[in-house]
């Protein structure tokens, strides 16, 4: 038996094997990938767990599509990374169960003596034929999610692009002795004309004139982003919350897609990176730094809400005095720590909300405390 001489799948055949290896049973075919840019390595793995088929192919989705359409309903595992997203879609409409390993956690493989593509793929394969949990499986978003967070990401890009254009005139307007006044990024090409040093003129008009292009760029970026808010009512829930804009919404909305997924609301904390490492042994606990693991977008756009809220703007809620007591008991560094705690609870906050569809209480616990 091959990669190419087996019968096709269908997805009853790969429900039936999901649900025979929940119920302890590794019977069945396993298929390791080990993906890259121009090739791909398959590894399948019989019934009784031996090597049955090797096979390398072009990382394109009609060779891969041709190297398994042939396979039995099988467990197929890959790493997550750039390619992840849409192979893992196209398996799954084969027919097979599809585990996205994530590599982090996959230290067999990362730290082995003797690492090839083949050797990787056999021992994707076998890891994912033993136990799936293993692998840590990262779960993908839908196409349609992927592509809307785009625009975030495009919009962010554009951003950090601005900001670097910016620092740049500045920087080499202070080279020359002057200097630009404070005013807002969108205002800043306008000012900046106003005290340009004429030598600089030349080579400073084209990053100002990118400048405003890029700004333009963004304010369209940011209509886009209102506009679909209106395909996500679950963001206007979010929204109640004094410091969740639409992109802070709509990136928790489309990051985390399905809110059911987290049978605890407390275990979002954990799947954004803001919750400390663990390194316990013995009786020694030591505090460490948080994971930052998961989305960092999702993490950058809700330790930005935070500190609004307990900024000097923020408006008086729960969340902010809870913040404010937070960093008033710590030691130097209390403020920065409270910073992700708050952060922390917005999340827990936030999906509370979209579970519930509940409308938001700023002061629902310190006029509940004040009643008792």
């Amino acid at each position: 038996m091959s990669l190419s001489d087996v019968g096709g799948p269908t997805v009853g055949q790969s429900t039936a094997l999901a649900e025979r290896r929940k119920q302890g049973d590794s019977a069945g075919v396993t298929v390791g990938i080990d993906v890259s840019d121009r090739y791909s390595h398959l590894c399948l793995l019989g019934d009784d767990g031996d090597v049955v088929s090797e096979k390398r192919v072009r990382t394109t989705e009609q060779e891969l599509t041709g190297a398994l359409a042939a396979v039995p309903a099988a467990r197929v595992v890959l790493e997550v990374g750039p390619r992840s997203p849409w192979m893992s879609r196209m398996f799954a409409k084969l027919g097979h169960e599809v585990i996205v390993a994530n590599p982090r956690q996959v230290a067999l493989i990362a730290r082995s003596q003797r690492k090839s593509d083949r050797s990787d793929a056999e021992q994707l394969a076998r890891l994912g034929r033993f136990d799936p949990k293993l692998l840590s499986p990262v779960r993908h978003r839908g196409a349609e999610a992927q592509a809307d967070l785009q625009t975030l990401r495009s919009r962010d890009a554009l951003v950090r692009t601005r900001t670097l254009l910016v620092n740049h005139v500045r920087g080499a307007v202070k080279a020359w002795g002057a200097a630009l006044p404070s005013c807002t990024t969108a205002a800043f090409p306008t000012r900046a004309r106003e005290h340009l040093p004429e030598e600089l003129d030349p080579a400073l008009e084209p990053v100002l004139e990118t400048i405003e292009h890029l700004t333009q760029q963004i304010r369209q970026a940011d209509q886009r982003v209102e506009e679909m808010c209106g395909r996500y009512p679950e963001t206007g829930v979010l929204r109640q919350i004094v410091g969740v804009g639409p992109i802070t919404a709509l990136t928790f909305v489309l990051t985390i897609e399905d809110a059911w997924r987290f049978p605890r609301n407390r275990d979002i904390g954990a799947y954004v990176g803001l919750v400390p490492r663990s390194r316990e042994s013995g009786d020694r606990q030591p505090q460490l730094r948080i994971t930052k693991e998961g989305d960092v977008a999702l993490r950058r756009v809700l330790t930005q809400a935070a500190h609004y809220v307990l900024g000097p703007f923020g408006p008086d809620t729960d969340l902010r005095r809870w913040g404010l007591r937070y960093a008033e008991s710590g030691a130097g560094n209390a403020k920065k720590r409270a910073v992700v705690a708050v952060a922390r609870r917005l999340a827990v906050l936030m999906l509370a909300l979209w579970k519930s569809g509940e409308a938001y209480e700023p002061l629902r616990h310190a006029r509940a405390a004040e009643a008792a």
